[in-house]
């Protein structure tokens, strides 16, 4: 009897061991990759001022996801990123991107959020009485799987106005989307030097 119960515990151990090899041999899942960002030297150039970029970062921010304009369409921050940006300044930028499982819901993606920000402006003025919003189509790019650049401009009853500039942009199963803004109009707005932004945003993404 004890050499059988010996006999068995070593048979224990040695499976115990075997598991534990087989454990330790199998190869752990790799963590999601962020795709490549902008650097702060690629913002379109500030006045009197430089910018500073912050760290990528997984997920959304909250203030994005409560966004009107691209929060909804950016989904729940599953295998996304971000990146913030800003200045001494009254202007800041953000960069959110997110890696689809495939290209046919990365097209989706890109879609839902060319949706809601069209619609934006109306829906900002629904929200509230108080401010009125327009929209301008600043048109696509011919980057990546494409892009579009909008600017969005809200005053206030009051008469406090900002202006953004909002471009999304795809690259296979990559969506990424580059949010500017400051106080002002849209004559206050670099369209120009923010379309060069996309198409770097859009470029490094892969």
């Amino acid at each position: 009897m004890p050499k059988r119960t010996r006999a068995g515990a070593l048979t224990a151990l040695a499976g115990a061991a075997l598991v534990v090899g087989t454990a330790l041999a199998a190869p752990a899942a790799a963590a999601p990759k962020a795709p490549g960002f902008l650097k702060a030297a690629d913002l379109p150039p500030r006045a009197g001022t430089s910018w500073a970029a912050g760290k990528v970062t997984a997920g959304i921010p909250e203030e994005v996801k409560q966004d009107m304009c691209i929060g909804v369409g950016l989904g729940g921050g599953q295998d996304s990123w971000y990146r913030k940006f800003r200045t001494d300044l009254d202007t800041s930028a953000r960069q959110v991107s997110a890696e689809l499982p495939s290209v046919r819901l990365a097209k989706g993606r890109f879609a839902k959020l060319d949706e809601d920000i069209v619609s934006c402006a109306d829906r900002i003025e629904m929200a509230d009485p108080q401010m009125q919003a327009t929209l301008q189509d600043h048109g696509t790019l011919p980057v990546g799987d494409g892009a579009h650049v909008y600017a969005l401009r809200t005053v206030t009853a009051w008469g406090a106005s900002d202006v953004r500039l909002i471009s999304i942009g795809r690259e296979g199963r990559t969506v990424t989307v580059v949010d500017w803004g400051q106080l002002g109009g849209f004559v206050d707005a670099p369209v120009q030097a923010f379309k060069k932004t996309t198409t770097t945003a859009v470029n490094r993404l892969h």
